[in-house]
């Protein structure tokens, strides 16, 4: 088994250097497909954000078949006869491989969706709802072309290895930076980058990086509130606080170490008694002072006056001040306070670049909004 997972890896790894070798300097990949297997392994890479699920389950089709060419992968459950079992072979090799490689990938595996999850063959008759139907026929094109006989899955997987390559590469956009801009304009151009329809995941990262920005100017410009206190990395985008230890999206701590302050941040979500009692679970085995909630709703009406109890109760009980606001309410009351708020656009910028849940469409919305300015 060991020499298995080896024999797997080493693949892997070897095709992506040589798809890395090719696509070097290049705006297309080098290949010598026919035109037609082309044009469906691009449908499904120009959807590789928002369908996340197709372009994982292709390429754990071709890096399979690769390996088991007698396996027909079109077959993908060990229960469909003469199946495999692409999940496991996925969440083994393929997605912890796209993550590492920063290239769009699912949270485990891309078989959790119910689109491609059907226990029937990936055949011209497969019913599952891939959207759009470009994709869908895209995704049902290339399994056939796999499995065509014509031995090409080694140039498929090479193609679309290329392909990522050069689109995850040309999305290393070079972003903009304002400068002059008001505190009226900066948070209007903040509100805009947040509330912008996105198909690709991630935008409720972006008030949290904001709001991050916003204290590491306040650690740096030594508020007397915050000296000698400790601002902590931000977590992954997805990690859960009971896992990470941490109390908030952004966490303060003293000189020990110990809690001190702490933001939750909810986006499109309206603050409600149950987002409440979880801030408190989470507050009361510290010494925390402060705990923000804030959001870019209103606190869910019929909960104001428990709401109101909760903090009340909290502050009684434990000193910590629980504080319901507003993220943009927040985000323009601190920029007041700043001396120089270029340098919050900068650090704000600096995190879009690096944060690994921000996307290629997050960042062009960015460089966009600034350019009708």
């Amino acid at each position: 088994m060991k020499d298995q997972d080896k024999k797997t890896k080493d693949f892997i790894n070897n095709a992506y250097e040589s798809a890395m070798s090719s696509a070097s300097g290049r705006t297309v990949p080098n290949s010598k497909l026919s035109h037609s297997k082309k044009a469906n392994i691009d449908i499904i890479v120009k959807n590789a954000e928002s369908s996340k699920a197709a372009m994982t389950v292709i390429l754990t089709s071709l890096v399979y078949k690769c390996l088991y060419p007698n396996q027909d992968v079109r077959k993908h459950q060990s229960s469909i006869k003469g199946g495999y079992s692409g999940r496991t072979f996925d969440t083994h090799y393929i997605t912890p491989f796209l993550k590492r490689n920063k290239f769009p990938s699912m949270t485990t595996s891309g078989w959790l969706t119910r689109s491609f999850e059907q226990k029937v063959p990936y055949d011209f008759n497969y019913t599952g709802a891939i959207k759009p139907n470009e994709l869908k026929n895209a995704f049902l094109n290339v399994m056939s072309d796999i499995e065509d006989g014509k031995n090409d899955e080694k140039l498929i997987l090479d193609y679309l290895l290329q392909s990522l390559i050069i689109q995850r590469d040309t999305n290393k956009l070079n972003l903009a930076i304002p400068q002059n801009l008001s505190i009226n304009d900066i948070v209007s151009l903040l509100d805009k980058h947040f509330h912008n329809h996105y198909k690709a995941s991630g935008a409720s990262r972006l008030p949290v990086l904001a709001l991050y920005a916003i204290y590491t100017c306040l650690i740096n410009d030594n508020f007397s509130r915050y000296k000698g206190k400790k601002l902590l990395s931000l977590e992954k985008h997805n990690s859960a606080d009971t896992q990470s230890g941490r109390i908030g999206d952004i966490d303060i701590v003293d000189e020990n170490d110990n809690p001190f302050e702490a933001v939750e941040v909810k986006f499109d979500i309206q603050i409600s008694h149950d987002i409440v009692i979880i801030a408190k679970d989470k507050i009361l085995p510290t010494k925390a002072e402060r705990y923000y909630i804030l959001s870019t709703k209103d606190i869910k009406e019929s909960d104001k006056d428990i709401v109101e109890q909760d903090i009340k109760q909290l502050k009684n009980i434990h000193g910590c001040q629980l504080i319901i606001n507003g993220v943009m309410q927040t985000i323009k009351y601190y920029l007041r306070l700043m001396p120089e708020t270029s340098t919050f656009l900068n650090i704000y910028t600096q995190l879009l670049n690096t944060d690994d849940s921000i996307k290629f469409e997050h960042k062009n919305k960015w460089n966009d909004l600034i350019s009708n300015l």
